[in-house]
């Protein structure tokens, strides 16, 4: 098993971190190329899988990010990938990463096979020019990366919207397009939270706003007695304000979608969805 992606130290760092610019020591990339590597990637590899051959060409999974996205507060991602989970070969663990954020490691989601297809979209945060990177680990033991170079910056210290912090932990499910029992089923879960980063100004009292965001989503689909996991996810504020995660899940009769999220204050909420 892979190590805990972020460790205390990390956290430690990216506190002491908030009185200054939100910015890494190691110059950006402004020309970079998609399949390009960087320091702050080199590093990360090597603690978080050693020295374990990764596929990049050709591989498993497809990683879909804009170029220039128009926020850097809320920059879409979607992962695809190319084989449907079976028991026989499914994704394991999937991994978000931002390489020059001061918490890198944005989302990391264990999957059970019941997700059906190990698809992904939500919203990140990029505070300057930078790759996204994707990695998968597969049942057979097989790392499978894809990246994408984006060019947009202050992710990290836009001001979040206030306006909604009496609702802070409603969480919402729902399916776009309906059940379909049997196969892959598109659905998506949306905590309310502000996420806050550590680094965003409080323009009234001009002092940081202190880091309070989502650790971790647990979704989990009941029916006909039994409870059957689709992912344990595992956040970072990396993560956009309300965060929103879109994925699939194979319904095989009507039953309840759960959902359970914890954020760093300790605060647990819950939403659920009837299906069918």
């Amino acid at each position: 098993m892979p190590p805990d992606p972020v460790t205390p130290r990390d956290r430690e760092a990216a506190r002491a971190a908030r009185r200054r610019p939100c910015r890494t020591t190691d110059p950006p990339l402004p020309n970079a190329a998609h399949g390009d590597s960087s320091p702050e990637w080199e590093r990360l590899r090597e603690r978080l899988w050693g020295q374990r051959p990764m596929t990049a060409v050709g591989g498993r999974v497809q990683l879909i990010v804009p170029l220039r996205a128009a926020y850097g507060a809320s920059v879409p991602v979607k992962v695809a990938a190319r084989l449907p989970q079976t028991e026989a070969l499914h994704v394991r663990r999937l991994s978000l990463l931002v390489d020059k954020n001061p918490s890198p490691v944005a989302a990391v989601l264990d999957l059970g096979v019941d997700a059906g297809q190990a698809d992904l979209e939500t919203r990140l945060r990029v505070d300057e020019y930078s790759h996204v990177r994707v990695v998968t680990e597969w049942s057979d033991g097989e790392l499978h990366t894809d990246s994408r170079y984006v060019k947009v910056s202050g992710g990290c210290s836009a001001p979040p919207n206030r306006d909604r912090l009496n609702e802070i932990g409603r969480t919402a499910l729902r399916l776009p397009d309906g059940p379909h029992y049997d196969q892959p089923t598109t659905a998506e879960v949306q905590v309310v939270h502000p996420n806050d980063t550590g680094f965003e100004l409080n323009q009234l009292t001009v002092m940081y706003i202190p880091p309070h965001f989502v650790r971790s989503i647990r979704l989990r689909y009941r029916e006909g007695g039994v409870e059957r996991r689709i992912f344990d996810a595992d956040l970072d504020f990396s993560v956009s304000e309300n965060p929103l995660l879109r994925f699939r899940f194979v319904p095989h009769g009507p039953g309840e979608l759960v959902a359970e999220v914890e954020d760093t204050k300790d605060g647990r909420f819950r939403g659920s969805l009837q299906v069918g």
